[in-house]
Parts: C-alpha cells; sequence; structure tokens
C-alpha cells in the first residue's frame, strides 16, 4: 500500500534563536516524503512534554543527536509499515515507546516532529495540502492573527516583565486585511521607540525588544501606535497581552522586576484588571502562575465575559487540563500548542475539549521556530479561531503568516475572517 511508512530518519537542525533542534521526514513506500521540524519554547509549563537533549558540554548541552539516534532507531523500527492516513494508529505507535506522560524518553520534540511529518506524508500522498486534509471534507477559515509588537519577559531578556504586547485587527473583514493593518501599527511602534531611545533590536518573536519605565508604559506606547496608525483601539484594533505570570512568581508574590514591584494575589489581579479597563486589551494570556487556578478564576471573574482569558501554562494543551481548569471558571480560552503534548492526537483532543467546554482556542507557534508551517495548517485544517506566531519580522515567523495568505487564497471565500460574534469582544456593549 502507497501510505505506508518505509522509513523515518532525522537530522539536527538550526531555529531561530541559533539552537539546535530535531527535523524529521517520513518516507512512504511510494517514495512521498512528508518533513516537520520540532519547534521550542522558553517560556515552558511544567506538565508540558519534555525535549530529548543531548546534555554535556556540546552546544551547552543542548544539542539533540540522542534524538537523532531515537527516530532512527525505536520509532523507525515502531511506525515501519504503519499507515500514514491512519493517524490514530501512528501517534498510538509513538506513545506506546515511552510510559511518561511528559514522554521523558523518547521526548516530545521526537513525538512532535514525527506526528507532523507522518501527517504531512500522508497529505502529499493524497494529493492535498496539509489543511484541507486535516479538515477532511469540513468547512474551513482562515484564522484572526494575534500579532507582537512588543516583546519581553523570557524573549527579550527581561527588559520588561510582561511577555508580549499583541493586537488584534478586530475591525478586519479579512486575514489578508488583518495583516495589513498590523504592519502599519509595527511601523508606527517602531518610529516611536526610535523617537524615545527605546529601541533596542528584536525579541525571539520578532517584536520590538524595548526599554520601558514601566510595564504600563508599554500599554501606553502600544495605544499610541495604534491610533499613530489610523486605527480607533478597542474599536478597529484591540491589544492582547501574554503575562505568561509564571515567569513573574517569587515567593508567593508576583514580582515585577523592573519596576521593582510585588503583589499578592488580590493586589495582582486588581492590577491587571485596571489595564484592562483603562487600555483597549481584548485578550489577556497567563494572567496568573500555571499553578495559582484560584487568581486564574478570579481573573476570569472579574473581566467578566467580554475579555478572552488565555490559558496556556495551566493547561499545556492537555484535554483533561482544559476540562478542569473550564469547570473552575479559570479561563475562557486554551493556547494550542502541539509541542506541549507531544502528538497531534493529543493536540487535537485538546482542541475537542474547547469546543466541549465552549472555549475559545488558539493555535500557537514557540518563541525558537524554523521555516516550518505546519502550524497554520493545523489552525485552519482544525477550524481554529485564532492563530499567534510572533511579530511581522524575521524568516521564521513571515513564513507562517505568508503561508496563511497562500492558503487564503485557495478558500472559496478569499480569506474571510471568523465572524466577531465567535470572540468574547464582539459581544461588547
Amino acid at each position: 500500500m502507497t501510505t505506508r511508512i518505509q522509513n523515518v530518519t532525522a537530522r539536527e537542525i538550526w531555529d531561530s534563536r541559533g539552537r539546535p533542534t530535531l527535523e524529521v521526514d517520513v518516507k512512504l513506500t511510494s517514495g512521498v516524503c512528508g518533513r516537520a521540524v520540532a519547534p521550542a519554547g522558553a517560556s515552558m509549563g511544567r506538565a508540558e512534554a519534555i525535549e530529548l537533549r543531548d546534555g554535556g558540554d556540546r552546544l551547552a548541552g543542548l544539542g539533540v543527536r540522542r534524538a537523532v539516534d531515537v527516530v532512527e532507531q525505536q520509532v523507525n523500527a515502531a511506525l515501519h509499515g504503519a499507515d500514514t492516513t491512519d493517524t490514530a494508529d501512528v501517534d498510538a505507535r509513538l506513545i506506546a515507546l515511552d510510559a511518561d506522560p511528559q514522554k521523558s524518553q523518547i521526548g516530545g520534540n521526537v513525538m512532535t516532529a514525527v506526528s507532523m511529518a507522518a501527517a504531512h506524508a500522508a497529505a502529499k500522498v493524497s494529493g492535498m495540502p496539509l489543511w484541507c486534509w486535516l479538515s477532511a471534507g469540513s468547512p474551513v477559515h482562515v484564522p484572526l492573527p494575534e500579532i507582537q509588537i512588543f516583546g519581553g519577559g523570557a524573549h527579550a531578556g527581561g527588559r520588561v516583565d510582561i511577555q508580549d504586547f499583541m493586537v488584534i485587527a478586530i475591525g478586519a473583514n479579512s486575514y489578508a486585511q488583518a495583516l495589513e493593518w498590523t504592519a502599519d501599527i509595527y511601523r508606527s511602534a517602531g518610529a516611536l521607540l526610535e523617537c524615545g531611545g527605546r529601541r533596542h533590536g528584536l525579541a525571539d518573536e520578532g517584536g520590538y525588544w524595548p526599554e520601558f519605565d514601566s510595564n504600563e508604559q508599554g500599554l501606553e506606547l502600544l495605544t499610541q501606535a495604534i491610533e499613530d496608525a489610523g486605527f480607533v483601539p478597542g474599536n478597529d484594533v484591540g491589544i492582547a497581552l501574554d503575562v505568561a505570570a509564571s515567569e513573574l512568581w517569587r515567593d508567593s508574590h508576583y514580582v515585577l522586576n523592573s519596576e521593582q514591584r510585588r503583589c499578592d494575589r488580590d493586589e495582582w489581579v486588581e492590577l491587571l484588571c485596571t489595564w484592562v479597563q483603562r487600555f483597549a486589551v481584548v485578550s489577556v494570556e497567563d494572567p496568573c502562575a500555571e499553578h495559582d487556578l484560584e487568581g486564574m478564576r478570579q481573573f476570569t471573574e472579574a473581566v467578566g465575559p467580554c475579555v478572552q482569558v488565555v490559558a496556556d501554562d495551566i493547561v499545556v494543551t492537555s484535554a483533561a487540563r482544559i476540562r478542569d481548569a473550564a469547570e473552575q471558571g479559570a479561563g475562557n480560552a486554551a493556547l494550542i500548542k502541539p509541542n506541549q503534548v507531544g502528538t497531534l492526537t493529543e493536540a487535537r483532543a485538546a482542541v475537542d475539549a474547547t469546543r466541549d467546554v465552549g472555549w475559545g482556542a488558539i493555535a500557537s507557534a514557540r518563541s525558537g521556530e524554523t521555516e516550518d508551517t505546519t502550524i497554520v495548517h493545523l489552525a485552519v485544517g482544525w477550524g481554529l479561531p485564532q492563530l499567534k506566531i510572533g511579530a511581522l519580522a524575521r524568516g521564521e515567523r513571515t513564513a507562517k503568516w505568508n503561508e496563511g495568505l497562500r492558503i487564503a487564497e485557495d478558500l472559496s471565500d478569499g480569506g474571510q475572517l471568523p465572524s466577531a460574534d465567535e470572540f468574547p469582544w464582539g459581544r461588547r456593549g
């Protein structure tokens, strides 16, 4: 059968932070080959799938030669003869190789790269783009982009505490228009930073690496950039924050190092709510640390149903964790990062869980990326309403945003975005 796997090979390549990562080829008996690359995060939840790295002195221990060996020996043997169009079976074989839910023996990076490469091979042998094969005939749309303007936290050396200052073109009519509006805002923000002597290069995900006197100043400058670009904050364009609060937790407090400020849970939730009220903030990701489910619940309740509260570290793309967080009222949307959980089957289960509990879902790339565009195809093929990749800068980011433009051209609606009614901000007023 032409869809059966002949062999699986791997190599060590480089990601956008100049670190090694794993690229996998899945070759079928027909000669068709699927390829994918494992991304890597910097700000990671404790329950994420664990990457298999070499340790030792070479490349600061970050090499993936052990992962290459695992692929070409254990994985290759386990998947030989498997039907690549049966994703559940391929992924079950991978999962069976490692009894640890966090994939510490085989490696989450191994599982993610192999699972995605197998899906690419299945789509290619079927004569379809990956998004089309994944959709299995269901209606699809391009997702609404969530795009970084300023980078901070672990993505920018901690110069500013909040990890991502992003914009969402909530008033745009198409994917292409959302990118165009954001490009105007990105240029405006760069000019403002340059004028004030606050621009210090680019952060890991392509956003500007800024120097602010406070985190709130970042919100003020981003608001000004939106206005300078000719848009109305909260009407045309909303602000999205990735707080990455797990990185801020110290000694039972949330600590803003750049401001020498410490907050207990109640003070922290109050501060975040003040930002939501003062600025056009429509989405807040990881407002509380991964262990602070009660803080997440308090914040979700405080901002109400018209603000998107995104769980990332708390749920780590786990269907069970999503259901648990939803039951406790801790959030109303989840980030979907396949490498947090290992395989596409498990990531799809997390997507299904968001729908079961009435949450939103955002397909997300990681801070360590390559030119691999799989995440865009997953977002479209699985019908996810939003996509978070980084900035409109750096090749590993633009490769993905541009792939979305190509997919939009192939769709009958030309790249129309989901209805505003699907998002919390669409219910305002």
